[in-house]
């Protein structure tokens, strides 16, 4: 029996954990300096869909002389939030609607930066997107 042994050039089990723990402790320090950039990123979703909302409170608004308060009425279908196994990280709602003004906001259900607060965005019927309460 002529058996040969071939050396394959690998790492060890130690410079793949000291690999390991080097990217943990980058890990460590650069995510809480990129939460409020994470936070300000999701955020982008709730003004899309607030701006979406407010245009189509506009064309009821054109159609019937009055703002909805319906969702259904509007054709607004909300995306299905992460706790419905769905994308969104907000949940939509029209606070305040009559004939001459509206107001909708955007909640999010998920906090972002695990300081307890949830963000809310609003807008009304001049378009006016305001972070009322930041993450």
């Amino acid at each position: 029996m002529n058996l040969t042994t071939k050396k394959v050039n690998a790492f060890n089990l130690q410079e793949l954990l000291v690999v390991l723990v080097i990217i943990g402790i980058l890990l460590l320090l650069a995510v809480p300096k990129l939460m409020p950039l994470i936070s300000k990123t999701k955020s982008i979703e709730a003004q899309t869909q607030l701006k979406h909302l407010h245009s189509l409170q506009r064309q009821h608004f054109y159609i019937h002389s009055s703002y909805s308060a319906d969702f259904m009425e509007l054709g607004f279908e909300a995306p299905p939030t992460v706790a419905e196994n769905g994308n969104a990280n907000y949940v939509f709602e029209i606070t305040h609607a009559t004939n001459h003004e509206f107001i909708a906001t955007a909640t999010a259900i998920t906090d972002f930066d695990g300081d307890g607060v949830f963000n809310i965005w609003q807008v009304d019927h001049h378009l006016k997107l305001k972070e009322i309460v930041r993450d």
